[in-house]
């Protein structure tokens, strides 16, 4: 008698899952699927833990209403058959990145609004250490895809990286601190592309590092001068961020501020 192996389960279904879309006849369906693939079923509660921790650090923009611009925007790719199958291709999760960075491009305007480029430069240097954190939270409990080139291409993940964000890049050593490079990902920005590069230990416990552009081509203005280290820890992620010469940088992880710290300095000192 031939026994014929159900096929795998699509991530596409997955996301459906997790994002609540899928008919009760559906959503039972493929619950019974995953009681027989426990890589599935785990794909699926890490997802759903990253789901919580996204909505954990922005308890307060979920309770707000949707400004009307917004709503207005959301018509608009609705009824755009190309953009919704972008949106589909890049999933719940990844498009959660792409919300949490639009919703500080949209709070930017107000920053700019105000008196004094000190506090636009802090600003956006916090909205900056924001998006790493989101990045960390989204990318790093991943199994299947944690990066999108692994660290065996060092060289190549470097140089396609340094090319999309148009500055040369370096990868920071952190072998002495027990963390090896696992790889590094593209990821979009307000003023272009970010790098994502990610580390992890013996313990399997994961850091990354967020790059990208801040007030790319204004020499001389407060954002592209040089900071000192700064902190933020929201839902039980921490990271270290700092500005240097129009560029920044966030460490971030889901670790004590005690125990980032020699880590950011590390990576500090190398950049």
């Amino acid at each position: 008698m031939t026994s014929h192996s159900s096929p795998p389960i699509d991530e596409a279904s997955l996301h459906a899952l997790v994002d609540g879309r899928l008919a009760p006849s559906e959503r039972e369906a493929l619950q019974a699927r995953l009681a027989a693939d426990p890589e599935a079923a785990q794909t699926v509660q890490d997802w759903q833990a990253q789901r919580d921790m996204l909505r954990g650090l922005h308890l307060d923009v979920l309770r707000e209403p949707v400004p009307p611009e917004l709503a207005a925007a959301s018509r608009a790719v609705g009824q755009a058959g190309a953009s919704v199958d972008r949106w589909q291709r890049w999933g719940g999760m990844a498009a959660a990145v792409l919300l949490a960075i639009g919703a500080g491009w949209l709070g930017r305007g107000q920053w700019d609004a105000m008196p004094g480029s000190s506090v636009m430069a802090k600003a956006r240097g916090a909205e900056f250490g924001h998006q790493a954190v989101v990045a960390h939270v989204v990318y790093s409990p991943e199994v299947r895809h944690p990066v999108e080139v692994a660290a065996a291409q060092q060289e190549h993940l470097v140089q396609w990286l340094s090319k999309r964000l148009g500055r040369p890049l370096k990868v920071p050593d952190l072998a002495a601190q027990g963390y090896e490079l696992v790889g590094g990902r593209l990821l979009p920005g307000e003023q272009g592309a970010r790098a994502q590069f990610m580390y992890q230990n013996g313990k399997g416990e994961r850091v990354t590092l967020y790059v990208g552009a801040l007030d790319a081509g204004k020499a001389g203005t407060q954002a592209s001068a040089e900071t000192a280290f700064r902190f933020t820890s929201e839902a039980g992620t921490s990271s270290f961020y700092w500005i240097d010469q129009g560029f920044g940088y966030a460490l971030a992880g889901r670790m004590a501020r005690a125990d980032l710290l020699p880590l950011a300095e590390t990576v500090y000192k190398q950049l």
